[in-house]
């Protein structure tokens, strides 16, 4: 799960997943979507460097005896992943994970049914990401269709474990770092990657008032989201 974000375009302080949203932080709320589901783990959480003490008192107390590994992040969001999974590596080596799902963290309202539906599809499919209708926005294949569709994608993304990982040491061997894992994947793993169906409420925090909607969103949902 990435937290490395920032929180200038929200006008606070300090990185936006720390904020506060309807009485936990707003990474609390993704934390709570996993533990939900049941049978996900481990939990890697990268931080920044400057959030390490922020996020060990979140983990202490919203986690509720949820193991969660703290990862120090990169500069970019595909160095990030990178490091999460260079600390997944010998468990993915071992054969003891065989799917990673990664998270924006600073999407609080995914719920968790879209975890579970990611997980299943890329364990079936070996990629798969909630996308949602976008005419304006980038064109990716449509594995049913069998042309190019506007999607605007969704996180959690998730992708069978080995060719993932394989995918990213190749990656920053070449000194190339895509927009989103699926990028990376598309580029050097051959899987197949499914678009399963998004969310519209699955909001990035991004501004001030998305923190308003998402709080919005979960009372509506009575705080639980399938």
């Amino acid at each position: 799960m990435l937290a490395g974000g920032g929180g200038s375009r929200v006008g606070a302080g300090l990185n936006k997943v720390y904020l506060p949203l309807a009485g936990l932080p707003v990474v609390s709320w993704s934390l709570r979507w996993v533990r939900a589901v049941g049978g996900i783990g481990p939990v890697v959480l990268v931080v920044r460097p400057e959030d390490e003490e922020r996020a060990a008192e979140t983990l202490d107390r919203e986690t509720h005896g949820q193991q969660v590994a703290v990862v120090r992040g990169g500069a970019t969001r595909h160095e990030s992943e990178h490091n999460a999974l260079r600390h997944l590596a010998p468990a993915i080596r071992a054969g003891s994970v065989d799917v990673v799902a990664i998270h924006d963290g600073a999407r609080p309202v995914a719920g968790p049914g879209v975890f579970r539906t990611v997980v299943d599809a890329a364990r079936r499919s070996g990629g798969a990401i909630p996308s949602l209708p976008a005419g304006d926005v980038v064109a990716a294949s449509s594995p049913d269709a069998g042309r190019s569709v506007p999607i605007r994608a969704q996180t959690p993304q998730a992708f069978l474990a080995a060719p993932l990982l394989d995918a990213y040491e190749l990656a920053t061997r070449d000194g190339y770092e895509g927009s989103d894992t699926a990028c990376t994947v598309e580029r050097y793993a051959r899987l197949r990657i499914r678009c399963v169906p998004g969310d519209p409420r699955n909001i990035k925090i991004t501004f001030a008032q998305d923190l308003l909607l998402a709080e919005r969103l979960l009372q509506a949902a009575d705080y639980r989201l399938e």
